[in-house]
């Protein structure tokens, strides 16, 4: 089911949203996110600008230029924080809007060798720790 732009997390960029994530920067057509829970050192959120939900509905160039910016945030997290691999994940279930979750996994950290964990709810920062996080990965994109 379509979840209308005027109940979406990410259009009505709301305090539930601010609570879960911190933005970053907009990308050519998206935004970028630094999730407060850091399990996974470095996790980010490439939400699409406008309401699509998912990829059929783009246009050939539309498309393009999203899987740009979400390749653009892998390759900034990998010269930021050398993980092992880049997990991407583009599940809209519950929040029906386009967005690339981008997961670094470590070889010996959380989660590795597996599927990431949505919200483990292992790890959180104090607001030094995100900003410092947050310039490393603007430095490199």
């Amino acid at each position: 089911m379509k979840t209308p732009a005027s109940a979406c997390l990410y259009c009505q960029n709301n305090e539930t949203l601010h609570q879960l994530m911190i933005k970053i920067c907009d990308l050519k057509v998206s935004q970028l996110f630094l999730f407060k829970e850091q399990s996974y050192l470095g996790r980010c959120n490439v939400v699409y600008n406008d309401h699509a939900v998912d990829f059929h509905e783009l246009t050939d160039t539309q498309r393009n230029a999203y899987m740009e910016d979400v390749a653009k945030v892998g390759k900034a997290l990998t010269k930021a924080f050398n993980p092992e691999k880049i997990n991407y994940g583009a599940y809209a279930d519950t929040i029906s809007h386009l967005h690339f979750h981008v997961v670094p996994k470590y070889k010996e950290g959380y989660g590795f060798g597996g599927t990431f964990e949505m919200n483990p709810e292992k790890v959180t920062l104090s607001d030094a720790e995100y900003a410092e996080i947050i310039d490393k990965i603007k430095s490199n994109l």
